[in-house]
């Protein structure tokens, strides 16, 4: 740390004045924050900026750092009287599945447990001692305040997040448990400390899903502008399929019956929203396309939803909702991608084709109604028929027919086959979260690999496994490709790929099993931009990478920081960067399925570690990163 002044303890409080910052838990586990105090500035002293300093990627020098979320990061402040001081981050989870957590009614509940259509456990009997299925797979996280909260047993300030549970991996037996059991999703009531923004968990309420038909493969999600949490459904159920993959395993585990559950309800968007008392609910919309849904961005307008998509042979479409902070109603559209550079992941224009306009109660009706055939005849083989048309479909080629009259439906319930055959490029390879920076109006848009779909189809020059963060322009004035009006300000019209944040395989692994280049970015997937920090923070989902990490990118100064490693072979999952949470600011940070996948010359030193650590595997965190001192520590 470095000061060439001395002030008060009153001068320190009011030196960050204006910038929410994170709270830290120090190493010796006592809470040290930085209160984001209002007020001017004494002697002045100022902060002139903010930059983060990066860790290093763990190695086998630290086994123990390799096996755990490690954070080895720090924020360093500049001041106006040209010192810096410097601040450590750090983690704090707020549960482990698997764990007894507080219910808010004196008793405990499981954190991450499974529950069926009636909200009775799903139970696990492949084992010794049958048990209730959790989930060792948490995803998407959105912290949010109310107005008037009703939890009893809060100190300070009540917060509340919302979190949902992607799958479990396996069973006791070690049998796959991929989106056969029906996802969660819970309310978390946090008590945050008023002094020192510390968040402590006091309650949790797992959300009844049954009004959505319960919920298939929760993956991303973000918050909304409204203040409620926009879930995912990826991987949408074929429903053209004469056996139905995993859907009839999900069906006899949701319903007691392999046949109840129906494809079309699935892989659509659920919407939930909290109630001051700590509870929750939900609600699906239909509209916005039966698509791989990640993780979705409504724009300032409360109306935009931009939206990858994370499938193979996915697409980049948009919505546009009749009403501001409803979803209930609206038009998609998907992008048409005209290439203007094949290089390095590449670069070109966006047009936009009109899909349909629906609503989520017609669409509804018609998911409920309609069997695969209603809407379209699709071939696997080529039927030699002219009448019939071959498009790209989940890696590859379909031949379709569609059934005359049945635009709608086609549009909404059979969205990946309907956008190919309106001319949609279908040729992104898991285009995962999006996000917005809201004062330079671009759009970022994760794409896990730059792969052969996009290679070919696309004309770019070279295959990128490591993928890339893509920029996107917004405006307004825009017209479909009918020369029809977009309603809109915040249109996307180009794409490309930034240079800094695209990911560089290697020609063979590194000593260590890295089979990407360990200090730039690997397969990102989830995606947060913090307004006040001009930072967009990027999470991975990659075994290029024999650890996961959470990156920070500067949008101006344009550093690549490095500040969160996952345990080994976990995916980092459910961020959020919360700007201003009472005067403290977040980032929400999980992982996934810690050790799924060590390099087979890493597993005897770290799978013990693993199994100490995370319950032989089982269990995964739910936190955040803390980050700044309390004011009193900002003296010299």
């Amino acid at each position: 740390m470095s000061t060439s002044s001395t002030f008060s303890r009153r001068q320190a409080l009011k030196l960050f004045s204006g910038i929410p910052l994170f709270p830290l838990v120090g190493t010796a586990g006592a809470s040290t924050l930085l209160a984001a105090c209002g007020g001017g500035e004494d002697a002045g002293i100022t902060v002139t900026s903010l930059r983060f300093s990066g860790m290093a990627a763990p190695t086998m020098a630290d086994a123990a750092a390799m096996a755990t979320t490690s954070v080895k990061s720090s924020v360093v402040a500049t001041l106006s009287d040209g010192s810096t001081q410097t601040f450590a981050l750090g983690y704090k989870p707020f549960f482990m599945t698997g764990t007894q957590v507080p219910d808010g009614k004196g008793g405990t509940t499981l954190a991450g447990g499974y529950y069926n259509i009636v909200n009775a456990p799903i139970v696990d009997r492949s084992g010794a001692s049958p048990r209730q299925f959790f989930s060792d797979s948490p995803d998407g996280t959105s912290l949010l305040t109310l107005a008037n909260p009703t939890v009893a047993g809060i100190d300070g300030n009540t917060v509340f997040a919302v979190v949902q549970f992607e799958y479990t991996s396996v069973d006791q037996a070690g049998k796959s448990q991929y989106g056969i059991l029906p996802s969660q999703i819970a309310v978390l009531t946090l008590d945050q400390n008023k002094t020192t923004g510390e968040l402590k968990l006091v309650k949790y309420h797992n959300v009844d899903t049954s009004a959505a038909n319960g919920l298939w493969i929760t993956c991303g999600a973000s918050l909304s502008p409204w203040n409620t949490h926009l879930s995912s459904e990826e991987y949408e159920p074929d429903a053209s399929l004469v056996a139905p993959g995993f859907l009839a395993e999900f069906s006899q585990n949701l319903y007691g019956n392999p046949s109840t559950a129906r494809a079309y309800n699935y892989g659509h968007l659920p919407e939930v929203t909290v109630s001051p008392d700590g509870t929750g609910s939900i609600k699906k919309h239909y509209c916005l396309g039966r698509i791989s849904h990640e993780l979705v961005q409504v724009m300032p307008d409360e109306r935009t939803v931009l939206m990858g998509d994370d499938a193979t042979n996915g697409a980049l479409f948009l919505f546009i909702a009749d009403k501001a902070r409803d979803l209930s109603a609206g038009t998609l559209y998907v992008a048409k991608w005209t290439l203007t550079s094949k290089t390095n992941g590449g670069a070109g224009t966006l047009r936009w084709i009109r899909l349909g306009h629906s609503t989520s109660d017609v669409v509804k009706a018609l998911a409920n109604s309609l069997k695969s055939t209603d809407i379209v005849d699709v071939r696997t083989s080529n039927p030699n028929d002219a009448s019939y048309t071959a498009i790209a479909f989940n890696g590859t080629t379909n031949w379709v027919k569609f059934v005359a009259g049945s635009e709608t439906a086609a549009a909404f319930l059979e969205t990946h086959r309907y956008a190919a055959f309106k001319g949609g490029s279908m040729v992104f390879t898991k285009m995962e979260g999006t996000t917005v920076n809201v004062r330079d109006k671009i759009a970022y848009s994760a794409m896990s690999g730059i792969r052969a779909a996009m290679q070919t189809a696309a004309g770019l020059d070279k295959k990128i496994e490591a993928g890339a963060v893509y920029s996107l322009k917004l405006t307004g004035s825009q017209t479909d490709t009918d020369n029809v009006a977009i309603d809109s300000q915040w249109v996307p019209i180009d794409m490309g790929a930034m240079a800094e944040l695209t990911g560089e395989d290697l020609a063979s692994a590194d000593a260590l099993g890295n089979k990407a280049v360990v200090d730039k970015i690997a397969q990102p997937d989830n995606l947060k931009f913090s307004e006040k920090l001009r930072t967009l923070f990027i999470g991975e989902d990659t075994s290029l990478h024999v650890n996961n990490f959470l990156w920070a990118y500067n949008v101006d100064t344009k550093a690549l920081t490095r500040l969160l490693s996952c345990p080994v072979a976990a995916e980092s999952t459910g961020l959020q960067a919360a700007d201003d949470v009472n005067g403290f600011a977040y980032v929400l940070s999980n992982f996934q399925h810690a050790g799924d996948g060590i390099p087979a010359a890493l597993e005897g030193p770290l799978r013990p570690l693993i199994n100490a650590n995370y319950n032989n595997g089982y269990s995964a965190a739910v936190g955040y990163l803390t980050g700044m001192p309390t004011s009193d520590k900002l003296r010299s």
